[in-house]
């Protein structure tokens, strides 16, 4: 597993975020506080508080690189 810190300060960010990783059959969860999300849940990350930074767990063994060139433009 890994963990990034991501932003995700729009609309348009989240809606391009969650077509991002829906590309992935892994699995991807955002830490906010003491909530935890599927972040291929459109409706859970509207949950979160986005005025911050959220920590992102990507549990994957293989293709780290490639999801992480994905997630570039939301990396804090």
């Amino acid at each position: 597993m890994k963990t990034v810190q991501i932003s995700l300060n729009s609309i348009d960010k989240v809606k391009s975020f969650v077509n991002d990783i829906t590309k992935f059959d892994v699995d991807f969860d955002l830490v906010s506080g003491r909530y935890e999300i599927d972040a291929k849940s459109i409706m859970g990350i509207f949950s979160l508080d986005l005025s911050k930074p959220i920590d992102l767990n990507i549990h994957a063994e293989n293709d780290i690189d490639t999801i992480l060139a994905v997630l570039k433009p939301y990396i804090v």
